[in-house]
């Protein structure tokens, strides 16, 4: 598919569907870019769809099933608007930084990667009663094939990444701060204590939607 070249084409994109809960139009929204009318269109439709669709069924569909309504807050981005942000200070990481997931369509083969920044709303009520963010990083852990997370205080917001070979990380900006797990390490806790921690957690993909 080319590069939407007119409103038509643009309401085109926005109406492909990435899986089973998820639409295109879901992740092209963006409050950096309605403020500085700058336009969050993909350079490469085909590959941002093809990173999306896997994104959305292996990690936000599951998510879904398990949690209810997802809250995308920040979903895909194109690489002239993630520049943008990043070199006026507006929480976007650099185009090139190796952690960047919302530039679906910049990377192929084993470094393709799409991801968003999400709020779970059943989780966000239970962080402001005081709920431990490690409940939720661990049981993402043990039930999800992510690659990256990274938590927010706002909300319990956190960026999740998919990528075609994940790195497995958990990092927080939420006490405690910094890196929970690296990449290639095991769990500082073990999976029974991990479990402990999120058994009064819904069922994994417990939630039966109609057909």
């Amino acid at each position: 598919m080319r590069r939407p070249q007119s409103m038509w084409s643009l309401e085109t994109l926005g109406r492909v569907r990435l899986s089973k809960y998820f639409y295109m139009r879901d992740f092209l929204y963006s409050e950096i870019g309605n403020f500085h009318e700058i336009q969050n269109i993909p350079d490469d439709v085909d590959l941002a769809l093809d990173g999306g669709r896997k994104f959305c069924r292996l990690i936000l569909d599951p998510l879904t099933e398990t949690f209810g309504r997802i809250a995308v807050r920040s979903g895909y981005r194109s690489r002239r608007l993630n520049q943008f942000g990043n070199e006026n200070r507006l929480n976007c990481a650099r185009n090139d930084y190796p952690q960047e997931c919302h530039i679906w369509d910049y990377h192929t083969g084993p470094r393709q990667v799409a991801g968003a920044s999400i709020v779970i709303p059943w989780f966000a009520d239970r962080y402001d009663q005081g709920r431990d963010w490690r409940d939720l990083a661990w049981w993402i852990h043990d039930h999800l094939p992510y690659s990256e997370l990274w938590f927010f205080p706002k909300l319990c917001a956190f960026n999740i990444a998919w990528r075609a070979e994940p790195v497995r990380t958990i990092s927080s900006y939420i006490a405690p701060k910094g890196m929970l797990l690296r990449g290639g390490d095991d769990p500082a806790e073990d999976s029974a204590t991990r479990r402990g921690r999120y058994s009064d957690f819904p069922p994994f993909r417990g939630i039966s939607y109609p057909e």
